[in-house]
């Protein structure tokens, strides 16, 4: 087998708002930190601890325009994508690197909108690919077990 795969899943929580960037050429990009946890029980000591990563999720044109309108910091969100890493000159000469999900599909699980207006968490807006069934969640029709 000679294919690779690059693919990301993650459920989280935003961290901030998400930041549009325009061009020229009528697109745009929507940037947000995206945070996971995992909980484990230490065993010298019986401490619950979490642990929280951070996740660079980049959105591209309409997807941007519904996550800017519909989402807030705070919002629970499924995003599936891509890792891509760039890297870039800063102004002081030093190089910079960053790690990026690109996102490709999404469904918003919460909305503060949602728990405030103390409506059912479902999600808002379906994902327009058409693997994915409103009536399953949101997860794939397709998917295979492994």
């Amino acid at each position: 087998m000679n294919s690779t795969l690059n693919k990301v899943m993650l459920i989280g929580h935003l961290g901030d708002d998400v930041k549009m960037h325009y061009f020229k050429s009528d697109s745009c990009i929507g940037k947000f930190p995206l945070a996971t946890n995992e909980t484990y029980i230490n065993k010298e000591t019986g401490e619950k601890i979490t642990s929280t990563e951070w996740h660079n999720v980049v959105v591209r044109n309409k997807a941007a325009e519904l996550c800017e309108k519909y989402l807030s910091k705070g919002d629970k969100i499924y995003v599936e994508g891509r890792i891509k890493s760039r890297q870039w000159q800063a102004e002081d000469g030093s190089t910079k690197y960053i790690t990026e999900i690109q996102a490709i599909d999404f469904t918003f699980l919460t909305t503060k909108k949602e728990i405030e207006g103390g409506k059912e968490n479902k999600p808002i807006e379906p994902t327009k690919n058409a693997n994915f069934a409103p009536e399953n969640n949101g997860l794939p029709v397709n998917d295979l077990p492994f």
